[in-house]
């Protein structure tokens, strides 16, 4: 074979080569929601409507315009009802994922979050079970749960307002592990990259966990803050939906109305911790 031949099938192969390497870019990541458009994919349901005079349909769940750079990006924002109205207990919103999550899958999820203010109480995450179904249960729809709240617990201790994962205990902050401490409140006005490894196994194959990384704050570049944060329920079912929920708190004892901003969810197969915005 002649060295021009032999330097021809060497070029060949050295771009193979690339685009095999090439392969796991931005467009494999799959979007939920950029929030650019309508909020037609959502639903929105307050099913434990405590308001006195009751407030029609209390939660706050629009869409707004945020000017970046030379362009205007837009985020959503939910509250649990208009500041001064309590007593909405569940303010439920939910998308279908573009893809399920089976039993026995591993995806990455995305997303960007900020706390638009304190005093709140937010959770979100993932279901496997139908609109139906969340209804009835709200909290206990999640399986990988993350929580913002700066509320007092019924036993009296006051979280702090830093990002939380669902334990088998109740919830712990997410942690800091240079300085083997609890990660610090949530910045308002702030967003933070969050990433989500989930795995879908069977509890006993150490399924039903999640891993949460995160970039903001305290954090200058992406950081492990949490490794095997446990599904809430662990039904062992096929992830299909995007859950969030707030909560205004009792009318007697009030958590406040907070609202908390959400942008660009993404999810992908396996581990994936690249960025789909870059």
């Amino acid at each position: 074979m002649s060295s021009k031949h032999i330097l021809i099938l060497c070029l060949f192969s050295t771009l193979s080569a690339c685009s095999t390497i090439q392969k796991s870019t931005s467009s494999d990541w799959l979007l939920i929601d950029n929030f650019e458009n309508s909020l037609s994919k959502w639903q929105s349901v307050d099913t434990q409507n405590e308001t006195k005079p009751q407030v029609k349909n209390p939660q706050i769940t629009v869409i707004q315009p945020e000017q970046a750079n030379s362009s205007t990006n837009h985020y959503l924002l939910k509250k649990p009802a208009a500041e001064g109205i309590v007593g909405n207990r569940k303010a439920l919103s939910y998308t279908k994922l573009p893809q399920a999550v089976e039993v026995g899958q591993t995806y990455t999820f995305y997303m960007r979050i900020n706390v638009a203010a304190f005093p709140n109480n937010h959770a979100f995450g993932l279901s496997n079970l139908t609109p139906e179904l969340i209804n009835k249960h709200a909290y206990d729809a999640f399986e990988p749960t993350l929580r913002v709240t700066d509320k007092t617990e019924s036993n009296g201790f006051v979280n702090d307002g830093a990002l939380m994962v669902k334990t088998d205990s109740g919830y712990s902050n997410i942690q800091n592990y240079t300085t083997k401490q609890s990660a610090k409140p949530l910045q308002t006005n702030t967003w933070y990259d969050v990433w989500y490894v989930v795995n879908n196994a069977a509890a006993s194959e150490q399924g039903q966990q999640y891993d949460v990384y995160v970039k903001g704050g305290e954090f200058s570049k992406q950081t492990l803050v949490y490794k095997n944060a446990q599904f809430r329920m662990k039904r062992e079912q096929p992830l299909i939906y995007f859950l969030a929920n707030c909560n205004t708190g009792p009318i007697k004892k009030p958590y406040g109305n907070g609202g908390l901003r959400y942008d660009d969810l993404y999810m992908i197969k396996g581990t994936n911790l690249n960025n789909p915005m870059l």
